[in-house]
């Protein structure tokens, strides 16, 4: 069976959620980001990009999640990462043998 890279992510997208590992892993995830301070990083970014906007109290959620996403995913922890994309593969080699 040869799938594209887009069939791969989605069959894989699938498994995770129908396994309930999807569920598990973002359980990790949350627990790891909060225990590193990340949240409260992220917070605090939030809170400093409404500040220096023109009319503080007209920001809408959407530009301000546009605007923070790219640094905010860039303060992950690398050891976040790390154990993320291992747990991911452990998954992937329980479930196919791999």
């Amino acid at each position: 069976m040869n799938l594209n890279e887009d069939s791969a992510k989605e069959l894989l997208h699938k498994q995770l959620i129908e396994s309930g590992e999807k569920d598990r892993l973002k359980e990790y995830l949350h627990s790891k980001l909060v225990d590193a301070g990340w949240k409260s990083d992220v917070m605090a970014l939030c809170r400093d990009n409404v500040k220096k906007s023109d009319d503080p109290d007209t920001v809408k959620l959407d530009e301000l999640i546009a605007k923070v996403t790219p640094t905010a995913r860039a303060m992950v922890p690398d050891e976040v990462k790390r154990e993320l994309l291992h747990r991911i593969r452990t998954y992937l080699v329980k479930q196919y043998n791999l």
